[in-house]
């Protein structure tokens, strides 16, 4: 089987025709659907990348001593983590490291990757070029989780979730520990998110509550691209057992999957300052109050999204290709439907809060116009 026929259509390309009509609504579109940030990069980052521009050498796979020290101490401070420096892996880009981590552990056609049911395209696209199987599954449900195989050997949580924003409780993220390590699988989380919470404080896998005495078989993933804006620069990390990190490490280092080294000195920057992701947030926060008032106003009713980038919502009677068409045509706002996600998703569509205010606000106005008409 080719490469191709093992990947589906990149899915957005699918929402071309309906960004189509958004861009043609009078005062042009508002863009909600992917997620980009859009706010500048913070000064203390881009001085730091440019002091570092001279980098004429390899770059440390295993990054820098500096830069890993800064990952631990940002763990202990805003996450109440503690990991070894030595544990942690910079990484090109979370969404890369997602999908090729299967490949990393060597799975293959006999093994399974488990991913949650309303998720991420990526951790089932990972799972594909590994050539290995998936199985989507709702994490607070026994019966799904128990009809799992043995052949897994990868299990992804993802809290705060994208799409949906919902954050899963510390039961809920130990029971997922013990089911794990019971199969011998390894646990990864993707906790993109995880500074992002609004009606809810999420608990990391790594955290002791959690994991326990060990860090067995435990992983999780953090990425800068939100909270600092460094989308662009794909800067992430990840961290856990010291055994599996060994191992990935190894894969890195004779793949040739390093970090520049500017990128790793803005990284240092940007995971020792905590003031500028506290303004990015209230950014997130304010403009999420006005899409939220917005969105509730025009019909449509918020559920979950207590933490996270995005709203998750529907509104009765739509689909979430027919909710999206409604949005563009009638606002020039292009969100992203929920079918991307799964097909629980069918009945909703993702808001992403990445917008400028001023782009932010020009929507608000246009959902109270509509739900004026």
């Amino acid at each position: 089987m080719t490469l191709a026929a093992r990947l589906p259509e990149y899915p957005w390309d699918e929402l071309a025709p309906i960004a189509e009509k958004a861009r043609a609504f009078p005062g042009g579109a508002v863009d909600l659907s992917v997620g980009t940030p859009v706010d500048p990069v913070p000064a203390v980052i881009q001085d730091a990348l440019v002091a570092a521009a001279n980098a004429p050498g390899y770059p440390l796979t295993a990054g820098t001593p500096e830069l890993r020290s800064a990952a631990a101490g940002w763990l202990a401070r805003s996450l109440d983590v503690h990991v070894d420096p030595v544990s942690v892996l910079p990484v090109i880009g979370t969404k890369e490291f997602i999908a090729w981590l299967p490949t990393m552990l060597g799975l293959g056609p006999a093994d399974t990757v488990v991913y949650p049911s309303l998720a991420y395209p990526t951790y089932d696209i990972g799972a594909r070029l590994a050539g290995a199987a998936s199985t989507a599954v709702d994490d607070r449900s026994d019966s799904t989780l128990a009809a799992v195989t043995s052949a897994a050997r990868l299990r992804w949580l993802n809290s705060p979730s994208n799409p949906t924003g919902r954050v899963l409780s510390r039961e809920t993220l130990r029971d997922a520990v013990v089911w794990a390590r019971s199969r011998g699988a390894v646990l990864a989380s993707d906790e993109c998110y995880i500074e992002l919470g609004w009606d809810v404080t999420s608990t990391s896998v790594l955290h002791e509550s959690v994991r326990g005495d060990s860090l067995d078989g435990v992983v999780a993933v953090f990425s800068l691209s939100k909270r600092s804006n460094l989308a662009g620069y794909r800067a992430g990390f990840v961290t856990g057992d010291p055994r599996l990190m060994k191992e990935l490490l190894l894969v890195a280092r004779q793949a040739g999957m390093m970090v520049p080294g500017p990128v790793q000195a803005a990284m240092i920057a940007a995971l020792s300052d905590d003031a500028h992701a506290a303004e990015q947030k209230a950014r997130y926060a304010a403009r999420r109050a006005i899409l939220a008032e917005g969105l509730v106003a025009a019909g449509f009713r918020i559920e979950h999204s207590e933490a996270g980038l995005y709203l998750w919502a529907t509104r009765s009677g739509l689909d979430c290709w027919a909710a999206c068409e409604l949005l563009a045509t009638e606002c020039g706002i292009l969100v992203g439907p929920g079918s991307i996600y799964g097909p629980e998703g069918n009945a909703y569509i993702r808001v992403a809060l990445t917008a400028t205010d001023e782009r932010v606000a020009v929507a608000g106005d246009r959902l109270r116009d509509l739900a004026a008409r």
